[in-house]
């Protein structure tokens, strides 16, 4: 090696040699030895876009020493676009302690939206953890935030590098939904406009429909085909459908809308009517919107085995006190402590995502808000619906097709529907549908007390 290669990895002696070859983020690449102007400022683009660089160029013997060592070392200072602190570094699993990674699975991305919001601040910990896809499953986490909250960002970046968590491999921050939606495997998009003083379901239907759509076409773009997504902003089940609708190169039975938080406060009231525990809670489905049409279906639910229907024996009880408490549960929970129920509702994504990585216990369910195209109870195809589903546990699923409707329950069901097929119609223009015009303007607000 030359005179300028010596000097060169004195000065960079604090830095550690990486390769190009990590197998989990995106590396920040060590020459061998400084090279010219322009070989550094490629080198610089290449870092700026996080591209890997595979094959360091070889040094100018002819540049000034002192200038290509102080090139090469503001090279090495600019960080990676949008990763953060320590992850900006590499970190090649193959060089970690073969014990703690020897079964690992290969690294997934999460791509979260509303990251610095107080759901996520519940969530990101559960997932970088391992709680939620499991302790062998390394994990990217890609946080959407805005200029506004791109600082906020940043702090939750900081806690998440101080939680020291071995199975969080990389954390990158942004405000562009393409950068931040690029090859993810999931994408939890909890990030929504708040509803203004004033504005009805239809108006709040219409602002967060163009969010949605915008981040649908990133999705379409960016994301991997393969992507599951999960939609938690309300309304969240149009919000879905706009998303689903602007991302053709996805499959749409890969689109959810968050009901699993109205599943586990189902579940809660009969627990407590019954006396019992609520593990001994099982097949507890959500049908429709998640509005206050949802539908609670008590009838098919079991309480340690036996229809719940059988153990509680009360149908004025199952029929007004329970559906109404578990619809208007947020409402109630802000007027105890003055906040909305961010913790439970990060709860439930971790259940919901746990749901569809892990098998359904034989005869049990999970509720999602999910593509209604081929379902087997006469819901009109080409909506976002809550249906019982279950799961294999490889990320798919399949609508239960063995559930009993009475009277009653079509009667709840039909009427849900038909408030989603209204909310379409008012979003008609964000998903190509001709013709529709909006008729809940006036309409009596069935959104879900607490989440406005």
């Amino acid at each position: 090696k030359d005179l300028s290669t010596a000097v060169a990895f004195r000065v960079l002696s604090s830095f550690r040699r990486r390769t190009a070859a990590s197998t989990t983020t995106r590396t920040v690449a060590f020459l061998d030895a400084p090279g010219n102007g322009e070989e550094d400022a490629a080198l610089q683009s290449k870092q700026a876009t996080g591209l890997r660089v595979r094959d360091a160029a070889r040094p100018s013997r002819n540049a000034n020493l002192t200038a290509r060592i102080q090139a090469h070392a503001n090279a090495l200072a600019v960080p990676k676009e949008n990763a953060f602190g320590v992850f900006r570094l590499s970190y090649d699993i193959q060089n970690e302690n073969k014990e703690l990674t020897k079964n690992w699975k290969k690294t997934i991305r999460v791509a979260v939206t509303g990251a610095s919001g107080n759901i996520s601040n519940h969530l990101l910990f559960m997932l970088a953890s391992g709680e939620v896809y499991g302790k062998d499953q390394p994990i990217a986490l890609q946080l959407l935030g805005s200029e506004r909250s791109y600082a906020a960002m940043e702090g939750v970046a900081m806690e998440l590098e101080d939680s020291l968590y071995p199975l969080l491999r990389e954390v990158v921050i942004g405000i562009k939904p393409q950068e931040i939606f690029n090859k993810a495997d999931w994408a939890l998009m909890v990030g929504a406009k708040p509803r203004g003083p004033g504005m009805e379901r239809a108006d709040l239907l219409n602002l967060n429909g163009e969010v949605f759509q915008t981040q649908g076409r990133a999705l379409n773009e960016a994301a991997d085909a393969n992507c599951k997504v999960m939609v938690v902003g309300n309304p969240c089940n149009t919000n879905a459908l706009i998303a689903m609708e602007n991302a053709p190169r996805l499959k749409r039975r890969n689109f959810h809308a968050l009901t699993r938080l109205d599943e586990n406060r189902a579940k809660c009231q009969l627990a407590l009517k019954s006396g019992r525990f609520y593990t001994s809670v099982n097949r507890v489905a959500i049908w429709g919107n998640h509005s206050t049409t949802q539908v609670p279906d008590f009838l098919n639910a079991k309480i340690n085995g036996v229809p719940a229907v059988n153990v509680i024996r009360d149908d004025q009880w199952f029929q007004n006190d329970f559906t109404t408490t578990v619809s208007q549960r947020g409402g109630s929970l802000i007027k105890k402590w003055g906040k909305s129920s961010a913790a439970s509702t990060a709860v439930s994504i971790a259940d919901a995502i746990r749901s569809l990585v892990t098998p359904t216990a034989p005869g049990d369910c999970f509720s999602s808000g999910v593509c209604s195209d081929g379902n087997t109870y006469g819901v009109k195809e080409g909506l976002n619906f809550s249906f019982p589903c279950r799961s294999t546990g490889d990320g798919s699923y399949e609508i239960c097709n063995d559930f009993i409707l009475d009277d009653w329950l079509r009667k709840k069901i039909a009427a849900t529907e038909e408030e989603l097929v209204k909310e379409r119609a008012c979003v008609s223009h964000l998903i190509g549908l001709m013709g529709e015009s909006c008729d809940i303007r006036g309409a009596v607000d069935t959104t879900v007390p607490g989440e406005n």
